[in-house]
């Protein structure tokens, strides 16, 4: 008898766990039973072991190119949708406008929009609209911050954990030439405070996006200089990144971001040759391999509407003139890109093009990020009782 009743006790959560991540996110609402399965700790790495992370949407968010005034608006293309059904109601439950900074497993950061009386950064989980603010970060205008949330490697039974660093890019006042160094701050949830690193990372080059890529317990920035800039966040250690192709083997200017897929590194870029993109095998030879690769022209036969495409790229021969082509963002196999004034969805095994958004109403640049959809519900301590629209100071 006692066995079958540990067989029936024990049915809900094999039957659970066999689902996938966002049909989960609907069951919780289901029974306080099911809630309590789905979110504990052991049911969720059990979760992240058996499936595939999954990517539910891109964030996308407009930046004027000469002021320095926010875009309100954030919009979020969902990917198993039409990309014309795009959602502008995406922060909507947090309890002021924000822009957002970064992503990181189903987590995203953001901060007040400016000019702000008391301005705050926050972190929220889109997913189940909680939210946390931390009052003690002050953010500022400029901050390039990257968002650390790995649930993978959280023990059982603990709150969710997470971090923020914030990069700075400093000149060095001695030197003659001009010489800019990069310096990091980490702010950790359980102190509630800024801590700068030791480390210091050479590098003349500016970021680019202002998007972070954390893959394997290193945040990864673009630059615009054929570099990218890492930081190891546990062991402080930062490094850079040579670049599979330097600008400069090709006869006009191409266009790159930075991703992740499969628990790697991917470089992808536009350039006369076509779209190629790579995965990092090896970081200490800075060894990477060749993953994609299709001609302008092939993209043009598969995809008629891009009318001589090859013309139109390789038009572009100096940094003043608007790019034809840009991706944007890389997650999970897909490719966010700008078309002229469009948004596409690009899936790279299936060759497989989503719809379109015009992307000039929302500015003349943009800041993307991946999402995804996250089980985590418990943002800050136990004990803080956090709701779905709550606060909490750090």
């Amino acid at each position: 008898m006692e066995k079958l009743r540990f067989f029936n006790s024990d049915l809900p959560h094999n039957v659970l766990s066999r689902l996938p991540t966002k049909t989960l996110l609907g069951l919780k609402c289901v029974s306080k039973g099911w809630h309590k399965i789905i979110s504990e700790r052991s049911f969720i790495q059990d979760q992240l072991q058996k499936h595939k992370p999954i990517i539910s949407g891109f964030i996308f968010q407009g930046k004027y190119q000469w002021c320095n005034e926010d875009i309100k608006i954030v919009s979020y293309i969902p990917v198993e949708s039409k990309v014309s059904q795009v959602q502008q109601m995406v922060f909507d439950f947090l309890p002021e406008v924000v822009v957002i900074l970064a992503s990181c497993n189903g987590l995203v950061c953001c901060r007040s929009c400016f000019p702000a009386q008391d301005p705050a950064i926050y972190v929220c989980n889109p997913s189940n609209k909680q939210w946390i603010r931390l009052n003690s970060a002050k953010p500022d205008q400029h901050s390039t911050i990257g968002l650390v949330f790995d649930p993978a490697r959280d023990p059982v039974n603990i709150s969710t954990k997470f971090k923020l660093v914030r990069v700075k890019q400093l000149k060095i006042e001695e030197k003659e030439e001009e010489e800019l160094y990069y310096t990091f701050e980490v702010y950790s949830l359980e102190t509630g405070t800024w801590t700068k690193s030791n480390e210091i990372c050479h590098c003349n080059s500016n970021l680019v996006k202002n998007k972070s890529v954390y893959v394997g317990g290193i945040l990864h920035w673009q630059t615009n200089g054929d570099k990218v800039l890492t930081y190891h966040v546990e062991n402080e250690l930062s490094w850079l990144i040579s670049v599979p192709v330097p600008a400069t083997e090709f006869n006009t200017i191409p266009e790159a971001c930075i991703g992740d897929s499969e628990g790697k590194l991917h470089y992808v870029m536009i350039s006369e040759e076509g779209l190629h993109i790579w995965f990092l095998e090896d970081y200490f030879e800075i060894q990477w391999t060749l993953k994609y690769s299709k001609s302008l022209l092939e993209i043009e036969e598969e995809h008629p509407r891009f009318y001589n495409l090859h013309e139109r790229v390789t038009q572009r021969v100096t940094y003043d003139m608007d790019p034809w082509m840009v991706p944007l963002a890389f997650k999970d196999g897909l490719l966010l890109m700008r078309v002229s004034a469009k948004l596409y969805l690009y899936h790279i095994e299936t060759g497989m093009m989503k719809g379109s958004l015009r992307s000039c109403q929302i500015g003349s640049k943009l800041h993307v990020l991946s999402c995804g959809a996250s089980l985590f519900h418990e943002l800050g301590s136990v004990e803080s009782g956090i709701g779905r629209s709550s606060s909490v100071d750090f």
